[in-house]
């Protein structure tokens, strides 16, 4: 992952981190060289339904950049 390494050595938790500016976070914090724990419900815009695809959909691409 291409970043300033700013973050190296950190540990960042994201909630929220499957879809919108949670997976901009997530995937930012990691190109930085951080750490990332990717939470999310998977659940709808009303809170309804429960998935865990969308973190490791973001699990996943954080992974095939190098993190």
């Amino acid at each position: 992952m291409a970043g300033s390494g700013a973050l190296d050595g950190k540990v960042v938790i994201v909630t929220g981190a499957g879809r919108g500016i949670g997976r901009e976070i997530a995937l930012t914090a990691a190109a930085e060289g951080a750490k990332v724990v990717v939470n999310d419900l998977g659940g709808a815009a009303d809170g309804s339904g429960a998935s865990a695809t969308p973190a490791e959909e973001v699990v996943e691409e954080i992974r095939k950049k190098g993190g």
